[in-house]
């Protein structure tokens, strides 16, 4: 857009919002709102901003494109830049009847760069855009938009996802792990975005598994774990975000009320404390950070060749038991952090390898890839046995861990008891010094 923009329009205000009611053609639509991939930051974060766009607009398509009495509901909107200035119209009328109610009415200007992306009505501007591709004419038809003004400052994106985030989960359930992008009040949430944005390692390109795109319409949906078939990434999105949370033990958000935003002071030095031990768990376990250096870690990950170079901490269940596991450990002032590292790093992280083969299916053909068990009896076994390589509390637990692990995976556990129990006596010297 290179020209200028005049908009009649409605000003109202709710909260601190001043926002504006105007009406677009379908044409200016689907033409000028774009699904706003681009806030700032991380570009595959930001693209999820948008909740993806699903199969569900076929159907508003056909209703658009066949039904006599198609109505949409409004589209909220925000513009970002063009230098918005509205001007208010006065009525020259001086019937008592209006007198007052033209203090509302005005035109929205705008300078002609303005960009237009949709915070609420995502399907509704897909339907439509591939309603006119079909059906041309519709572009005359009329839908009433609200709009509100976004500046591309932090500030101003904190505040246009937070109003992005409050629209969806008021009016439309999110997910939990669709909040996890959106949500401005919880501080793990916050924290974990900003780790994908500014970390060292974790904001380098596709290291963070953010989505992954279903169809080419641009339909999204946020990663969880991580796809065999991805070539750099170590850990996703939500994984990411359960780490953060065990690894907050200690800090100023350290079990908050995500519903309630912490102070930015808390904010502050919480993502230091957590960016610090992200750094030095990924370096204990394996040094998995230096895999995040390579163009390809598909072998680390899943190796239908040789099960036996794969990397341990690439496997999800594993990643959320190392973490709950030392964060519980901590908690408990069984172990420090330094102690914690120390202690993983020790550990061989070749997946075969005990305590992994708790979870880990090794096939004895090793073309074979391995096979992860995640159902709770292993992963608990995995837990119990994880306690007993870092910290055990007594020789009876060492015990008790390799019996469920015999009972269980039907042969003896590779680490014999005595071996086990030197992490006794060295609980017992730290604890003493």
């Amino acid at each position: 857009m290179s020209n200028k923009t005049l908009i009649p329009a409605l000003k109202a205000k709710v909260g601190d919002w001043n926002y504006y009611i105007c009406v677009m053609k379908y044409a200016q639509v689907a033409k000028e709102c774009s699904f706003a991939y681009e806030l700032g930051g991380n570009p595959e974060l930001n693209e999820l901003l948008q909740r993806g766009i699903s199969d569900r607009t076929q159907g508003i398509v056909e209703y658009l494109i066949k039904s006599e009495h198609r109505f949409l509901g409004s589209l909220i909107v925000a513009a970002w830049g063009g230098h918005p200035n509205y001007i208010p119209v006065k009525m020259d009328e001086s019937d008592d009847l209006i007198k007052g109610l033209d203090s509302g009415f005005g035109v929205l200007t705008f300078d002609g760069s303005q960009q237009y992306f949709a915070l609420d009505g995502q399907h509704r501007l897909r339907a439509i855009k591939d309603a006119i591709k079909r059906k041309p004419e519709l572009g005359n038809e009329e839908i009433s938009v609200i709009l509100v003004s976004h500046f591309n400052t932090p500030e101003g994106q904190e505040r246009t996802r937070r109003l992005f985030s409050n629209i969806n989960k008021n009016a439309k359930s999110t997910t939990s792990t669709e909040n996890i992008v959106l949500d401005e009040d919880d501080g793990y949430a916050v924290i974990n975005r900003r780790l994908i944005n500014e970390h060292t390692i974790l904001s380098d390109n596709g290291v963070v598994s953010i989505y992954r795109r279903q169809n080419s319409e641009g339909g999204l949906s946020i990663s969880t774990s991580v796809s065999n078939s991805d070539r750099k990434a170590i850990t996703s999105i939500k994984q990411l975000y359960e780490m953060v949370k065990a690894l907050s033990v200690g800090t100023g958000i350290d079990g908050h009320n995500i519903n309630i935003r912490p102070t930015d002071d808390d904010l502050e030095r919480s993502y230091n404390q957590i960016s610090e031990r992200i750094t030095k768990l990924f370096e204990a376990c394996g040094d998995v950070l230096s895999l995040s250096q390579k163009d390809d870690i598909r072998v680390f990950r899943k190796n239908k060749i040789d099960s036996g170079k794969e990397h341990a901490f690439l496997k999800g269940v594993i990643q959320r038991v190392v973490t709950d596991v030392i964060s519980q450990l901590i908690r408990e002032g069984r172990i420090t952090w330094e102690q914690a590292f120390d202690k993983l790093s020790k550990l061989d992280w070749n997946v075969k390898s005990s305590p992994w083969n708790c979870v880990c299916n090794i096939s004895e053909n090793p073309s074979e890839a391995s096979k992860m068990l995640t159902s709770r009896d292993f992963t608990a076994l995995l837990e119990d046995m994880l306690k007993v390589h870092i910290a055990p509390k007594t020789r009876a637990d060492i015990k008790k861990a390799r019996k469920a692990f015999l009972d269980l995976r039907g042969f003896h556990y590779p680490v014999s008891e005595d071996v086990l129990s030197v992490n006794l006596e060295q609980q017992a010297s730290s604890i003493g010094s």
